[in-house]
């Protein structure tokens, strides 16, 4: 399995997890920007993975793509965390995103 393939299996997983994040966000404390954020960021990074492994296209607009989503909610958690100290979202949220802009670093590195 290349580092490509692992890279898009993450970023789909990852996508899945903050999807259902923001489902929780709204259900939890009627949040609309937490549905909202969570659906639009998880569908890109859904997005990303398919395209990273897609049949005859290079894999850098996935990765590029994941690489992105991954920095921006980056940005958002880990300053979250560092305010709050909450793992849950915030912590989980913030070692997520460190963990797909390293294995998107890699697999663009390695493409």
């Amino acid at each position: 399995m290349s580092i490509v393939s692992v890279a898009a299996f993450y970023l789909e997983i990852f996508g899945l997890l903050t999807v259902i994040g923001g489902i929780i966000g709204f259900v939890k404390a009627k949040s609309v920007p937490s549905l909202v954020a969570g659906g639009v960021a998880g569908a890109l990074l859904v997005a990303a993975g398919f395209l990273a492994v897609r049949v005859g296209t290079s894999p850098t607009v996935g990765l590029v793509i994941g690489l992105g989503v991954s920095a921006a909610l980056a940005s958002r958690f880990v300053m979250a965390y560092r305010k709050s100290k909450k793992v849950m979202p915030a912590g989980m949220m913030a070692v997520l995103s460190v963990v797909g802009i390293v294995v998107t670093a890699m697999a663009l590195l390695s493409s």
